[in-house]
């Protein structure tokens, strides 16, 4: 009889255990990361307001529980973000926020070559099973109709090609609204990235969904 009360006790306690693990697996917060430039890095802007920042804050008031880490940096290209996504972001991650190639349009690259890099960034993190979320950027009207044209099919291709959910424009509502920029007329202040975090939370959000879905 004391051998059975033993093992009950044993069975009670080892099922206290795994319940506690259970719980605190689900707890654990959705590790994503901002892989972009400029403008996921927050230029000339506290790291508090970075987008990835704001995100974060604007996810956790809607009961999200994510950390959201910053791996942008100002002044990239899609080659410079092929060259350091393997170690911008970190095994573990449950998923990556991908925003690059302003810069490359800016400067006139061919937008066949960013496309190729983009495309070598997702398929590095296919192959380490990390979900992605590509965000668009579109070519400025100066480069003219047929760079533009070539430049902003690049995302949609490569969201078609590789099954990725697709937020069309990262500066959506910011970029002809001046009051939301810098001074350059480029960047988005604070307000600006506000407004980039409220029109892009729905994808967000669906994206967090879709990891969570995944991993069960």
């Amino acid at each position: 009889m004391r051998f059975k009360a033993v093992a009950a006790q044993f069975i009670v306690i080892c099922a206290t255990a795994l319940g506690a693990f259970s719980v605190q697996a689900q707890d654990k917060p959705v590790q994503l990361v901002g892989l972009g430039d400029s403008l996921m890095a927050g230029y000339q802007l506290p790291p508090s307001d970075s987008y990835t920042a704001q995100l974060e804050t604007a996810l956790k008031a809607k009961g999200v529980n994510v950390s959201i880490a910053n791996a942008g940096v100002s002044g990239d290209t899609s080659a410079g973000g092929l060259a350091r996504a393997e170690w911008s972001v970190p095994d573990g991650t449950d998923g990556v926020i991908l925003e690059l190639g302003a810069n490359d349009a800016l400067r006139g690259i061919a937008p066949e070559e960013t496309e190729k890099n983009l495309d070598a960034i997702i398929s590095g993190f296919q192959k380490r099973k990390i979900p992605v979320l590509l965000i668009g950027i579109m070519a400025p009207p100066n480069m003219g109709g047929d760079f533009a044209d070539r430049f902003n099919a690049i995302y949609p291709s490569l969201a078609q090609k590789h099954g990725l959910p697709l937020y069309p424009f990262f500066l959506d509502g910011v970029v002809l609204d001046q009051s939301l920029q810098l001074e350059d007329k480029m960047h988005p202040n604070t307000k600006g990235i506000a407004v980039m975090v409220e029109k892009s939370l729905p994808t967000v959000e669906d994206f967090i969904n879709t990891i969570g879905a995944q991993k069960k």
